[in-house]
């Protein structure tokens, strides 16, 4: 018993109009047309629907409750339809986004509020981590897309130049390094150093700085929380190098930053994406959001510039 939509709908419409003239000039086809599809519908279900004379359409009790379910029937379908070509047009599902803690605390909200204002049926899911769990989440495609570091190229991915994020000397209040303006490596590694854990963007990039230097002293201590390095500079246990993106999340206590020179190191954050995949309407919409506030040259916290 598999009726079709055509038939539903054209039985709802003469049932609802109790006329199979008017039921046809409103679905805008022939009055013969609509007849068949009633009747088919009615050897198909093998009970009158209708009883009809020259002037009036009744439903039969088999009608009344077939009209019911028609109804039901072809109200999902319109609202199934509509719901796709919401999804279609990227104003309704879900984007997922991999990125790292810091992207995701200081720069995505801005980006996620303008583009919710645009399109309030659009759920956004962070998925923050860091690198190479960010990375993860875009090859096996649980996100759709990522704002990360890259440490190795891969011809798995494809890179978009974000934004530059620039290292800063962060000290304890107080420290004879403060009455500079500027600090070197060099100076820091003359200091106990406090390093983000390993698994980190942050300590590849440190580690780096470090040996251009010809520094390779070990960490006085390290630790897999920013928050964390945060209060141990600002218990004056020692410093530390962040980029300034991460500055707001080392928390409460007291710290000092300077311009850290000697190089002068950025850390590079990248639109990402799987090479050979078409992303989903929505998401396209939300890294047009991200473009759009790009191009304006919105405002982005101090050492923090987006790349060209």
């Amino acid at each position: 018993m598999d009726a079709t939509l055509r038939q539903l709908a054209a039985y709802a419409a003469v049932a609802r109009a109790a006329s199979f003239t008017a039921a046809a000039a409103q679905m805008h086809v022939s009055q013969s047309s609509l007849s068949r599809a009633v009747a088919d519908l009615e050897r198909l279900l093998g009970a009158q629907l209708l009883e009809r004379d020259t002037r009036n359409v009744q439903l039969t009790a088999a009608g009344a409750e077939a009209l019911r379910i028609a109804e039901q029937i072809v109200n999902a379908h319109r609202a199934g339809m509509k719901e796709l070509r919401r999804f279609l047009l990227g104003e309704s599902g879900t984007v997922a986004v991999a990125t790292l803690p810091s992207v995701a605390a200081v720069l995505l909200p801005q980006v996620i509020s303008r583009f919710r204002t645009l399109r309030p049926q659009v759920t956004v899911r962070i998925l923050d981590g860091l690198e190479r769990s960010v990375l993860d989440q875009v090859l096996s495609g649980d996100a759709d897309f990522a704002i990360t570091t890259v440490g190795k190229s891969s011809v798995q991915l494809e890179q978009r130049p974000l934004v530059r994020d620039r290292f800063v000397a962060v000290l304890p209040t107080g420290h004879p390094l403060t009455e500079r303006t500027e600090v070197s490596w060099e100076d820091l590694a003359r200091e106990p150093f406090l390093a983000v854990g390993r698994n980190s963007s942050v300590r590849r990039l440190t580690d780096a700085a470090f040996a251009q230097v010809d520094a390779h002293e070990e960490p006085a201590a390290e630790a897999g929380s920013i928050a964390t390095v945060g209060g141990l500079v600002a218990a004056g246990l020692g410093v530390s190098a962040l980029p300034a993106l991460v500055l707001p999340l080392t928390g409460a206590g007291q710290v000092v930053c300077r311009d850290l020179v000697g190089p002068v190191v950025d850390r590079r954050l990248d639109i990402v994406l799987r090479a050979r995949r078409t992303l989903p309407l929505a998401a396209h919409r939300l890294l047009e959001t991200l473009d759009e506030l790009r191009v304006r040259g919105h405002d982005l916290p101090d050492g923090v510039a987006w790349s060209e």
